[in-house]
């Protein structure tokens, strides 16, 4: 990312200078009318303690138990050489441009020793000091020192924005080899308790019990923490020896002033820094923000009107001047010195003496939060093609200061450039970093460590255009959205999880603003792979759902299948059955053809961590599948994930069939409560018939009779009397006349008491006689106040016609195969295929008819 050393995959250039390939003209001389192929999508797989992570940029990302096959093995130290290069990758770039000699440390040299002393014994030591004393000098002059002391050397930490798990995870890739490998707690506990080195961390944001874990976790490590005042201190048993670092003296901040303007102060200038030694208390920052002011008004005096500290003006002392060769007052133009105010706080008239691009430059670092975009993106932000100078015009001022790898602006200066209206259009130049970071993440050519490496500068762009949200115009993306999306799969590729889990959360509620569902969606699925590779199950469980709900709203097949798998594999871990979402078809969804049409799972299955419980027996099921599409292999899926799938399907079938038998009971038992219906009353002795003519049953063949006679029968006793019951002594004896019509037609008394009448249909049909006469019941009542005689009973012959009644005949009751059909009618007409006989001394019930 370093214009000055050119890689040859960024520039184009090779080792020798020349290109490697020709350059495609600006405008082509003919139009391309041909459909270019899409870009493939960079997917990389990484080893996340026991999964398999994909990191897929479309669909989501895919994770799986990680084959044995797979698993890397314990991670290799890295060599002196090797160790070398993790350190200058740690520290901020040099700005580019013709540097300025290092200034010496002026009166720290006392600190410098006690803590060489501390951390030479094993101690660790934390450094307090206010924002711009000079801290960070002061650490990288004693890392310096401190190079031999431990075997693994001296390791340069930053501290800002770092959680205690995310410093594990930095010491341990600054001291171990493990591309594409992020171990699991337990084994990165492990390899940082054999770390034996010098830890230089600084701008530390916790202390207390964070701090503690931190020191528990590397036994063998001594660690040099520096913090501001306002940080929490550790705990009283820690055994960590506290610096405190003050302002210099007068004469050290003279002294500072004299070696950053180069030459000796004249007295008015001499009294003007001693006002400012007192006001700032001897910040150390203060005086090299007043040694540029300095610079520049010899400048003005020296009657140059442009910016350059390079010495490519005539008027300019040359470079090769004594130190202490005073400035001719009277060999240019007068210029006073800056007030009081102005040198405390120098931002806005420091600014606005630097170059177009530099001011550009801090406008986008106040509307980013103070995070200084990489020297390599200036160009494309600020619109010049010189404008990573710039980053050395601003480091040479003071108005910014290294952080880790990067630079941020000084102690201070953010508030006064925002008061200065460097502010007032932060959100334009927002969304402009923010275009052009989505556009350079998701470029083929930008590796995930890139990435990675501005992740800060990414993530303060997005905490700034993402409360600005508004839904897009039609054919048109949210640029944080579109940000989000390309840079999280890199930050999860480039190990940078912490950033990766920022750039999730603010692109899911991008996302919701915006009204995309569909990349709310996605945003989910990645929470959910996060929390599950942090065995935070619950969290992964409840984001999971979340999105698989949202994708099957939208019918995205291929992204609810990928949710629908790393929710068993949640289940699985968890030892519980999936839920709803996991099983349930979602719209416009069909289920049997999404698991084949995507890719199959690891050849040895998905390993489980319990072993199968008890026998749990084999469920043969029947789906129908396409012919074409190939069977995926479930070898090896057992345990609780199959034990879970069959007993949810064992349940849902028995609560089923209870269900049924339940309800068939119900409509048996409430379906009819009348002891007189037909079903209640069936003979023991019922004839069967085939038809005519068929004597498969073994039935006796009738011979022809001519006679249509099928017997007389008595009627019952339909009047209850007065007292409305049947059986009484105050019941009228029924009429033995058959031939008397009744006034009214047969009824047949309900089960709520009322008699329900209804006009009794003649047979449509000849039906056949039995094969044997029917035996009268022999059982008679005693308790008949009105006995009748007793009925007599002809042999049935069989009718050539069927019978039919006379409308004016009275009320008949037909008898079936199945027995009575009435328990009150006036006269019995009795079929070929009934029992002629009827009973009229008591009514028929389904006991008698036992008996």
């Amino acid at each position: 990312m370093d214009p000055n050393t050119r890689g040859p995959e960024e520039y184009g250039h090779d080792a020798d200078g020349q290109s490697s390939r020709p350059r495609p003209p600006r405008d082509p001389l003919t139009p391309d009318f041909g459909q270019h192929s899409p870009a493939l999508a960079r997917t990389v797989q990484l080893v996340s303690g026991d999964y398999l992570l994909t990191v897929n940029p479309v669909d989501g990302s895919e994770i799986e138990i990680c084959p044995p096959a797979e698993r890397p093995g314990r991670p290799e130290k890295l060599t002196p050489a090797e160790r070398a290069e993790a350190d200058r990758a740690a520290r901020p770039p040099v700005p580019p441009g013709p540097t300025r000699p290092a200034e010496p440390l002026l009166a720290r040299q006392d600190e410098r020793e006690q803590l060489v002393r501390m951390l030479a014994r094993g101690r660790s030591v934390r450094l307090v000091g206010a924002r711009g004393a000079g801290r960070t000098s002061l650490l990288d002059l004693v890392a310096e020192d401190c190079v031999d002391l431990a075997p693994d050397g001296v390791v340069r930490l930053t501290g800002f924005h770092r959680a205690p798990t995310d410093l594990l995870y930095d010491l341990f890739y600054s001291v171990y080899g493990a591309p594409l490998y992020r171990p699991e707690r337990d084994e990165l506990l492990s390899c940082v308790r054999e770390i034996g080195a010098v830890v230089v961390l600084d701008d530390i944001e916790f202390g207390g019990a964070a701090l503690e874990e931190l020191l528990d976790a590397t036994p063998e490590c001594a660690f040099l923490l520096s913090a501001t005042p306002e940080v929490p201190a550790p705990s009283a048993d820690s055994g960590i020896e506290e610096v405190a670092l003050e302002g210099l003296d007068r004469a050290a901040s003279v002294e500072l002033l004299e070696r950053g303007i180069g030459r000796v102060l004249t007295e008015d200038e001499a009294n003007w820094a001693g006002d400012l030694w007192f006001e700032s208390e001897g910040l150390p920052l203060r005086f090299v923000q007043a040694g540029a002011l300095l610079r520049q008004r010899d400048r003005l005096r020296a009657g140059a009107d442009a910016v350059d500290e390079y010495g490519v003006f005539e008027d300019a002392p040359p470079s090769d001047a004594p130190f202490d060769t005073p400035v001719d007052p009277e060999g240019g133009e007068e210029t006073p010195l800056p007030s009081l105010g102005e040198a405390a706080g120098p931002a806005q008239l420091l600014a606005s003496r630097l170059s177009t691009s530099a001011r550009s430059t801090l406008r986008f670092a106040v509307a980013l939060g103070g995070e200084v975009p990489h020297q390599a993106h200036l160009p494309a932000l600020v619109g010049d093609t010189h404008a990573d100078a710039a980053l050395g015009e601003l480091a040479d001022c003071g108005l910014v200061s290294p952080v880790g790898s990067r630079y941020r602006l000084a102690a201070g200066v953010q508030v006064q450039l925002e008061a200065a209206g460097y502010a007032d259009d932060a959100q334009d130049d927002a969304r402009t970093a923010v275009q052009h970071y989505a556009w350079w993440a998701g470029h083929p050519s930008v590796t995930p460590e890139r990435v990675s490496a501005e992740a800060d500068a990414v993530l303060a762009a997005l905490g700034v255009l993402v409360p600005a949200t508004t839904p897009p115009a039609e054919g048109e993306e949210s640029p944080a959205v579109q940000l989000a999306r390309t840079a999280a799969p890199a930050f999860a590729a480039g190990l940078h999880w912490n950033a990766w889990e920022r750039a999730l959360r603010a692109g899911a509620e991008a996302a919701r603003l915006a009204g995309d569902v569909s990349e709310q969606a996605y945003f989910h699925h990645e929470l959910g792979i996060l929390a599950l590779c942090g065995d935070q199950l619950d969290r992964a469980r409840t984001e999971l759902e979340t999105s698989t709900g949202l994708r099957g709203a939208l019918a995205d097949k291929r992204g609810t299948v990928a949710g629908r798998r790393a929710l068993a594999l949640v289940s699985d871990r968890s030892g519980t059955a999936p839920g709803l979402a996991a099983f349930g078809a979602t719209a416009g969804e069909e289920v049997p053809d999404a698991r084949y049409e995507e890719s199959q799972s690891p050849p040895g299955g998905v390993r489980t961590p319990f072993p199968p419980v008890g026998d749990t027996g084999t469920l043969v099921t029947h789906r129908a599948s396409a012919p074409s599409a190939p069977m995926a292999s479930h070898k090896g899926r057992g345990g609780i994930r199959n034990f879970a799938r069959r007993n949810l399907v064992a349940a849902g079938a028995g609560a089923l069939l209870v269900a049924v038998l339940g309800t068939v009971v119900t409509l048996g038992a409430t379906s009819d409560n009348d002891p007189n219906a037909p079903a209640n009353q069936v003979g023991v002795n019922p004839s069967a018939s085939q038809g005519p003519g068929d004597d498969s049953l073994g039935a006796d063949k009738v011979e022809n009779d001519d006679k249509g006679d099928t017997g007389t029968a008595t009627s019952r006793p339909t009047d209850p009397g007065p007292d409305g019951t049947l059986g009484t002594a105050d019941d009228p004896t029924p009429t033995d006349d058959p031939t008397d019509p009744s006034d009214d037609p047969t009824g047949t008394q309900g089960s709520s008491g009322g008699s329900t009448h209804s006009p009794t249909k003649p047979p449509s049909s000849p039906t056949k006689p039995p094969s044997s006469p029917t035996k009268p019941p022999t059982h008679t009542p005693t308790d008949d106040p009105t006995p009748t005689d007793d009925p007599t009973t002809d042999d049935p012959t069989p009718t050539d016609e069927p019978t039919t009644d006379d409308p004016t005949d009275p009320p008949t009751s037909s008898t079936s195969a199945s027995g009575p059909a009435s328990s009150s009618p006036a006269e019995t007409t009795s079929s070929a295929g009934a029992p002629a006989s009827t009973r009229v001394d008591t009514p028929s019930t389904g006991a008698d008819a036992l008996i």
